[in-house]
Order: structure tokens, then sequence, then C-alpha cells
């Protein structure tokens, strides 16, 4: 199968979602036992999705995707840390997926709990989780200066994007390979935002 590039992915993606927003469920064909058979010996996903752990986002069925279709990472937080860069640079070098979409969602627990930490640094919090919040700390941090502090939805939407833009800046310019595949063969790292309420895809920052 041709390489899928990463303009028809997003149409792909778009449309996917576009469905799942019309039906109320995604109708991927998870059950496809013949797809099933044919990819326990390769896998050609279309894109690779950089998203949350939250439970209510799951991609295939938020894109109503199948089998096969996509590369998923998943960490609370949408954050990027070694680990995330090496599986989108796997999946980039090794499959020729072209697409990767940083996957966020309203209302994020990771954002609000970086958030409350910020402003009641705590003393118990585990070593493990307090990485999630390093992590997530340098894009929202500087908010808290500016009048949204004062408007707690709004700074949590806005804190969601930034850290989202902060996630695909990283991936754009934070691995030499995945520096490289954009220059020479067409990688797109592209931000978007999951709404819980509606559950319409977002994608702005393209």
């Amino acid at each position: 199968m041709p390489i899928i590039d990463a303009t028809a992915a997003l149409v792909r993606l778009r449309e996917g979602n576009a469905r799942f927003v019309a039906s109320g469920s995604g109708d991927g064909d998870f059950p496809a036992e013949s797809r099933r058979v044919t990819l326990t010996k390769s896998q050609e996903p279309f894109a690779i999705i950089l998203g949350c752990s939250d439970a209510r986002v799951p991609a295939e069925i938020v894109f109503d995707q199948g089998l096969g279709d996509l590369f998923v990472i998943r960490v609370a937080g949408n954050i990027v840390a070694p680990s995330q860069v090496g599986s989108v640079e796997f999946a980039a070098e090794r499959f020729g997926t072209r697409l990767v979409v940083v996957l966020g969602h309203s209302e994020c627990g990771a954002i609000l709990a970086t958030l409350e930490e910020l402003r009641r640094p705590s003393t118990s919090q585990s070593r493990n989780l307090q990485s999630i919040v390093d992590r997530v700390r340098p894009s929202v941090e500087t908010l808290l200066a500016t009048e949204l502090a004062r408007d707690t939805p709004a700074l949590v939407r806005q804190a969601v994007r930034a850290n989202i833009r902060a996630s695909t800046n990283h991936l754009r310019h934070g691995s030499a390979v995945l520096e490289q595949l954009i220059r020479e063969q067409g990688l797109r790292v592209v931000g978007a935002e999951y709404s819980l309420d509606t559950g319409v895809v977002d994608f702005f920052d393209t």
C-alpha cells in the first residue's frame, strides 16, 4: 500500500470525527476477523496519535477508525518525554506514517492538577505524578501571571491549548529524526483538542 501523505491523512481524521459526532459512536472495523488476521503480519497506520490517557478520549473511536489504522500513544496530559518521542520516531520511520497528531482534550485532569500544584504546592505528591506536572508546568505557569488567573474556566481552556502547543513544538524541534522527516519526507506534526461536551476535534495548530 502506498504511503498516505499528511494532508490526506488529516482529511481522513476529520471525516472520521465528523462521522463520530453525527452518530454518537464509532463504526470502525474492530471486530472484523479478516482484518485482525491480516494485521498479524504487518501494520500500516496512516496517522500517529499522541493523546491523553483519559478514558473518555479513545482515539480510534473519536476518529471512527479500525484495527491497524492508528498508531496510538497515550499518556496523562499528552506530555512529551523521551519514550513518547521514541515511539513517534519508531512509527514514522518503520511504517512511513506521515501525520502526527497531539490530541489533548477539554477539562484535562493533568492540566487541572498542574494548575492546582502551581497555586498550592503539595509536599505529598509522588515523584512519578510530579514528573507529569513538571512536564506540563512550563507551558501553563506563565498564564497564571495574566488576567486569565481570575477566570478559572478560561484559564483551563487556554492552559489545555498551551500544553498541546508545547508538545507539538517539542516533537517538531526536539528530535533530529523527526526534524529530518519533516524537512525531507513531508512529516507533519499538528495539535488538536477534543471537546468532551460535543465530541468535536478542533485541529487548531496545523
